[in-house]
């Protein structure tokens, strides 16, 4: 049995991500196994995610995924590059990874492994480090050095969210060495985080918008039918929509009893970002003018957005694991609950199907999950109803329909 992998965070599910996986059997069988890697409680873009991590997971194997496994933490709330490269360490660190598929705006798995290749030489950090002296941001800097490098159109491919991802994906697998063959779909509809009013059906950020706006019927509608069931038992049950500005006086708290060398710590790059932020923290009433007073050209607000959430959650690049350490299930069906018996032989990592497991694993592993569990217990206290007291993710067992 073959086994395709997909880097994803489903919020929530809609019928882009279907889409996805469709392609997928109709392109490699029906009897091909997907595994995905999704981000748990907090997403790429530096947010909460929509509904949590298990309910998210039982949507995706309700919906013809077969094995969920989480992205910690530190890779999911991360930049494209350490997005991908944690989303590539959790897929071939299960020893079953034959594909990785993932949608795209040009559709063109080449062009898109050609630009990875040329990131990833040395010509290219010459020409990179040589464009950041100008003082442009440092995803305009990469796009004139592999405008340099290889040609116009393929460095037009960094201007797009999702061949931005595919590129990552890429340079992921090059740097593990690994060789699962890379199949994408042209991505239809609103590119990633897109305005509600440009995204059409297949925008995860225009269903969060409708639901902050209070159009639940319009955003339920833009689910798939076992994401809608999911939210709304989620809803039922007062754990769903969650949203970051549930939490804005909590957030907007820990960045003004932070210290100078606090902010220091999540200026991984010693760029003076974390002095910004420091500033903007003491001179803004509200979360979106901290994020403003503290952007300039080389700051984007997901950068600043992913920043502010590490202070939140407390997070220290310094004292988290180089590498994925293990591999947590969310969430298997019956297809999925073979895989794991497979993967007993084949995973070069230890899986975890019950969080007791964790106290036998060494101090590193040990040490992120205590992360991901304090992170958890901040997420509940945006539930619209404070239904969750502390240690919930040492009592959640996977999800096995």
């Amino acid at each position: 049995m073959k086994t395709a992998g997909i880097i994803t965070e489903y919020n929530p599910l809609h019928y882009g991500h279907l889409a996805l996986i469709q392609a997928v059997r109709q392109q490699f069988g029906e009897d091909i196994a997907i595994i995905c890697a999704m981000s748990g409680d907090f997403v790429q873009r530096g947010d909460f995610a929509l509904v949590r991590r298990h309910a998210r997971a039982e949507a995706a194997v309700r919906s013809g995924a077969d094995l969920v496994l989480e992205l910690p933490l530190p890779w999911a709330v991360s930049s494209a590059e350490g997005f991908a490269q944690g989303g590539v360490e959790v897929l071939t660190a299960t020893g079953l990874l034959d594909v990785l598929a993932f949608g795209s705006e040009c559709g063109d798995s080449a062009a898109l492994l050609r630009t990875a290749r040329a990131l990833e030489g040395n010509a290219f950090q010459s020409a990179l480090q040589a464009e950041l002296t100008k003082g442009d941001s440092f995803a305009a800097a990469r796009q004139r050095a592999v405008a340099a490098l290889l040609s116009p159109s393929d460095a037009a491919l960094l201007s797009s969210p999702n061949n931005t991802l595919g590129i990552e994906y890429g340079r992921a697998l090059l740097r593990v060495g690994a060789a699962p063959a890379l199949f994408t779909i042209p991505r239809t509809g609103a590119a990633h985080d897109a305005a509600p009013e440009n995204a059409g059906g297949y925008s995860a950020s225009a269903i969060r918008h409708l639901l902050a706006e209070g159009r639940r019927a319009d955003a339920l509608s833009r689910m798939v039918p076992t994401m809608r069931a999911v939210y709304e038992a989620e809803e039922s049950a007062g754990r769903a929509p969650v949203f970051a500005a549930a939490c804005e006086r909590a957030i907007l708290a820990r960045l003004r009893s932070m210290t100078p060398a606090e902010f220091d710590t999540l200026d991984t790059g010693h760029e003076g970002v974390g002095q910004r932020l420091y500033n903007a923290s003491r001179n803004a009433a509200t979360l979106d003018a901290v994020l403003d007073n503290a952007k300039t050209k080389r700051y984007a607000y997901a950068r600043l957005r992913r920043m502010v959430l590490w202070a939140y959650l407390g997070l220290t690049p310094a004292k988290l694991p180089a590498s994925v350490p293990y591999l947590r299930v969310l969430a298997a069906n019956e297809i999925g609950r073979a895989l794991l018996g497979r993967m007993r032989k084949t995973a070069r990592l230890p899986v975890i199907t019950k969080p007791a497991a964790i106290r036998s694993l060494f101090p590193d592993a040990q040490r992120l999950f205590e992360t991901e569990s304090r992170a958890a217990d901040l997420y509940a206290l945006a539930y619209p109803e404070l239904t969750e007291a502390c240690g919930s993710l040492w009592r959640q067992n996977p999800v096995m329909p």
